[in-house]
């Protein structure tokens, strides 16, 4: 029998993914003279690193005392204290952060300021985060970062002390991460706010691959390994059908009897993922 591939709707680029790669690009066209840097990877997919690279912007991973040039602050936003450090260098700032993760970080300062004890749902370590958390803290210590209820029950006693309590979340997060952590909240505090920041475009993709899969046989997430949004999809998916997760086409040799033995193969692709490289899978598949 045939194979039926189906790709979903919302499936590469996000807004703010497009938003950062498109600018970043137009930066270096407009001044072909000057030095246009990235702080960090401008998004987690090598392709897209490579390419820009071959155009001349490169990504750096430190400030370096002097800078010249244009400094682009990528997607995941930063902390205060980075984007001071960039203009003391003497760079001309960029600030390409999402507009999404931007409502996060102000719903975050807004919760600290009004005395709230801030928790941000997410992982501690992700460059999203970790802006989130500086931008908080620049108005309060009572700020904790959690991805589950085990890592809040150590500040229980803080969190019991407190009247009110404020919950943002990393917006590429999932509400079975986030759900848990509220009702915990709901039985220990007070007063609970909850902000829910998934941004718009990662619960729709969710949603859908989530249909999808029901009616597949095998789902395939396309995406950088190193990708929250990308990684959340697969796990998700993983409790509903056979998922697999690759970077890119290559990697499809190392599942050919899986994909030689589904009939109802559905892709579906991260938020940094470029729609080049979902079609050089789809076409690899066919």
């Amino acid at each position: 029998m045939p194979k039926e591939v189906k790709l979903a709707k919302f499936a590469g680029f996000c807004y703010g993914v497009k938003r950062a790669v498109e600018t970043a690009k137009k930066l270096k066209s407009e001044n072909p003279d000057k030095n246009v840097f990235v702080l960090g990877e401008l998004i987690h997919n090598t392709d897209v690193i490579e390419e820009l690279e071959s155009l001349g912007i490169k990504t750096i991973n430190e400030i370096p005392e002097h800078g010249e040039g244009i400094c682009v602050v990528r997607s995941h936003g930063e902390s205060p204290e980075v984007i001071d450090k960039i203009n003391a260098a003497g760079f001309e700032l960029v600030d390409l952060t999402c507009p999404d993760v931007k409502k996060v970080q102000q719903k975050a300062i807004e919760l600290a300021k009004d005395g709230y004890f801030v928790v941000i749902v997410g992982k501690a370590e992700h460059p999203e985060v970790i802006g989130i958390n500086a931008n908080a803290r620049l108005w309060s210590d009572n700020v904790v970062v959690a991805s589950s209820v085990e890592q809040l029950q150590s500040y229980e006693r803080e969190i019991k002390a407190h009247k009110k309590v404020g919950v943002v979340v990393q917006t590429t997060q999932m509400l079975k991460t986030l759900n848990p952590i509220v009702e915990y909240l709901t039985s220990i505090s007070k007063e609970l706010h909850v902000a829910n920041t998934i941004c718009q475009s990662t619960a729709m993709r969710q949603s859908e691959a989530k249909e999808l899969a029901k009616e597949s046989d095998l789902m395939i997430v396309v995406g950088s390994k190193k990708s929250a949004n990308t990684t959340h999809l697969a796990e998700i998916l993983k409790n509903i059908t056979k998922t697999i997760h690759i970077e890119n086409d290559s990697e499809l040799d190392d599942y050919k009897s899986i994909v030689n033995n589904s009939q109802n193969i559905s892709i579906t692709a991260g938020a940094s993922t470029p729609q080049s490289v979902i079609e050089k899978v789809i076409e690899k598949i066919k």
